[in-house]
């Protein structure tokens, strides 16, 4: 039996230690086989026992505005004017621009593991439709390294703004497959989160809403939200992003959130860079956190990703696009440091993320795409504990990728 390549030795993420290390066989795009030992030839690749993981999963991120810092700062001494400083350049967005900017983002992404992305992009009247035109070109262009799927959405406001549902409603005619909102910045949240549903059953599309950003439990639209889900019959097809206002909820609270949430199939995806950078700047000592505690949300069943969000822009002026750090990030954050938290952080950026996105042909099994990242560690959780490096990639079973580990240049 013969094979185009077979990797020797894999530690395959979500086994424990004491499961054997395994040979993984790829023939084409796809993976022929899993076996310890396998009894096949072919181009091979000695792992070493390192980790094998299916390709990382991008479930929040925004192409569109991500690298704007040259034109765009942070506010100065804590400000809250993100939006605002946003807001003032989309005007300066051409489709070229906005495709360089998201085509450095997205290889970084790619060297970092990811090989599945959800995009959000804003189509407010100042830029249109010129970011969404430039990120399906880029999809299409990137497909050999990354699937990426899009998420209209309005970031400064829908239901006052008659352009911006034209915008949307044409987005959706012309191949964007996720609807989305932020109807914190609506002054009707309750008729932005409907028009969004409607949209929904209307073009049969999933669901990824901005939701419950503040400091306080006050005004939450999760509620809406699930009760919608409930309604449509959408559950397992809508997610949440930030709700910071979670982090604020005693744990009695957070139990009957997380019940309701498991129960009406809503996913929440926690961003911690941005919600860090962004929470508690009404206080001047004993900053709160705003990071929602996925975990705690994760044992009352509800299924959770963990991701980026915004890449070196106002809302958040770091980034690197490396999701095991923004794993490790949140870890900190939300004191989850033991072996099986730590590998749900993981979970996070791997089966859990393709349960959100619906993706039932990922994992390492027979007959799933071949797409596989070999880590710098040996499990989930040490992936997550040490920042490791991804040292190789692969998309549908061709080579993306490789990073060469540090050495030291000894006396």
């Amino acid at each position: 039996m013969a094979f185009d390549l077979i990797l020797r030795n894999a530690r395959i993420s979500g086994t424990g230690p004491e499961a054997p290390l395994m040979d993984i066989a790829i023939q084409g795009e796809t993976i022929a086989a899993v076996e310890p030992r396998l009894d096949a030839e072919g181009k091979e690749w000695g792992v070493g026992g390192r980790l094998v993981s299916p390709g990382l999963i991008e479930t929040h991120i925004h192409l569109d505005k991500s690298r704007i810092m040259d034109r765009c700062t942070a506010a100065p001494d804590r400000g809250t004017d993100h939006m605002a400083r946003v807001a003032a350049v989309k005007p300066g967005f051409t489709q070229e621009d906005v495709y360089a900017r998201a085509q450095a983002t997205v290889e970084q992404c790619v060297v970092n593991g990811a090989s599945h992305m959800r995009t959000h992009v804003e189509l407010d009247p100042n830029v249109g439709l010129r970011g969404f035109e430039a990120l399906k070109q880029l999809a299409a262009d990137y497909r050999w390294a990354i699937d990426i799927e899009i998420c209209v959405f309005a970031q400064e406001g829908w239901t006052n703004a008659p352009e911006t549902d034209a915008n949307i409603v044409a987005a959706l005619k012309n191949g964007a497959t996720v609807v989305g909102g932020a109807p914190g910045y609506d002054p009707d949240h309750g008729g932005q989160i409907r028009r969004i549903f409607e949209l929904a059953r209307e073009f049969d599309v999933d669901v990824d809403i901005h939701l419950d950003v503040g400091p306080t439990i006050d005004d939450m639209d999760i509620h809406l939200v699930c009760e919608l889900t409930q309604e449509y019959g959408w559950g397992g097809r809508v997610a949440v992003g930030h709700g910071t206002k979670y982090s604020c909820l005693p744990p009695a609270q957070l139990e009957t959130l997380g019940a309701r949430l498991a129960d009406t199939g809503v996913a929440v995806t926690v961003l911690p860079a941005t919600d860090l950078f962004v929470m508690g700047r009404h206080l001047d000592h004993s900053v709160i956190r705003g990071v929602a505690d996925a975990n705690a949300l994760m044992a009352c069943g509800v299924n959770c990703s963990l991701s980026t969000n915004n890449v070196l822009n106002p809302f958040t002026p770091f980034g690197d696009c490396s999701l095991v750090r923004i794993a490790n990030l949140y870890a900190n954050v939300a004191q989850r440091g033991g072996e099986a938290e730590l590998t749900e952080c993981f979970e996070m950026l791997t089966h859990r993320s393709a349960r959100l996105l619906r993706r039932d042909d990922y994992g390492i099994g027979v007959g799933k795409p071949a797409d596989l990242v070999v880590w710098n560690a040996t499990s989930g959780a040490e992936a997550v504990a040490t920042i490791a490096r991804p040292l190789y990639g692969f998309k549908r079973g061709r080579q993306t990728f490789s990073q060469t580990l540090p050495e030291l240049h000894r006396p």
